[in-house]
């Protein structure tokens, strides 16, 4: 007897790990919309401590290229890795980002330190949005021209805000044909 499809256990396209202290519920409703919005099946893996080697004395922030390179280069687990903190992230060239990725790489990382509201709704949308879009980034997206579209570079907190929890019609057809290639490619 051949085995339904859904007796069959899928594997994870994407690891989400927390780094430093978090609020867990942040991280299961990053992975659900991952699910949701983006197709992809989530791991959330074991809370891992504050990336020290990425701080910034200078700064005071941490060094989110460093964080990714260290992500991407880990071996097992899915074939994305999602890293999430709450620290304050920084570029070289950048003061802050919200979140950094490898354009088609294999790790991005989100900051919720700048996302923060006093509604954690807001907190919690604002991270989400900003979650799908850099795993956008990592399946290869670059940002998209249509306004309602999670693709598109927000500028400020208020954009974020205005813009919808979805993606556009070219950017999920894009995002349903890159993960089968990421599935083909991890089997």
């Amino acid at each position: 007897m051949t085995p339904k499809s859904a007796d069959v256990p899928q594997q994870a396209i994407i690891d989400l790990i927390p780094l430093g202290p978090l609020d867990h519920l942040a991280t299961s409703i990053v992975a659900a919309n991952l699910q949701v919005v983006m197709g992809l099946l989530t791991d959330i893996r074991e809370d891992r401590p504050q990336p020290e080697y990425a701080y910034l004395d200078g700064r005071r922030q941490y060094d989110a290229a460093r964080i990714i390179d260290a992500l991407a280069t880990e071996d097992g687990g899915a074939p994305l890795r999602l890293g999430l903190t709450g620290q304050d992230l920084c570029t070289p060239v950048l003061t802050f980002v919200y979140g950094e990725s490898q354009l088609g790489g294999r790790a991005a990382l989100v900051s919720m330190y700048r996302l923060t509201d006093s509604d954690p709704e807001v907190t919690y949308l604002r991270t989400t949005k900003v979650c799908i879009h850099e795993v956008g980034h990592l399946l290869g997206l670059s940002h998209c021209w249509e306004t309602a579209c999670l693709m598109r570079f927000p500028r400020d907190l208020e954009q974020l805000d205005g813009m919808p929890l979805r993606l556009c019609s070219t950017c999920q057809y894009e995002i349903a044909r890159r993960l089968k290639i990421v599935a083909q490619n991890s089997v």
